[in-house]
């Protein structure tokens, strides 16, 4: 008699465990389908970011042309021909790489 209600008092903490168990089994599926499409999708902060980084490497790139395009273009008109002519290919260059889309624009 005295070891019924014992039980009924005891089993709530014996099934507690098994509850929690039951629920990571049931909630674990969800989770690991959520990070994966967390893995397979980009955010919109981190699409951002990218072309940041990508407008700074063009830019960077841009500048760098730049002045090479110039002192090419200093030692062109003391007559260096040869000058010259890699002064008209950096120009070329330099304009080709802003007339080109970025890579993150190519994807849309």
């Amino acid at each position: 008699m005295f070891a019924r209600p014992f039980l009924i008092a005891a089993l709530p903490l014996a099934l507690g465990g098994c509850v929690s168990t039951v629920a990571s089994v049931v909630t674990a599926p969800v989770r690991a389908v959520s990070g994966a499409v967390d893995l397979a999708t980009t955010s919109q902060s981190e699409a951002d970011e990218k072309r940041g980084r990508e407008l700074r490497q063009r830019e960077e790139r841009v500048g760098r042309l730049d002045r090479r395009y110039r002192n090419l273009s200093e030692e062109c008109g003391e007559g260096d021909q040869d000058a010259c002519l890699r002064a008209r290919e950096v120009r070329r260059d330099r304009d080709e790489l802003l007339a080109s889309p970025l890579d993150s624009e190519r994807d849309d």
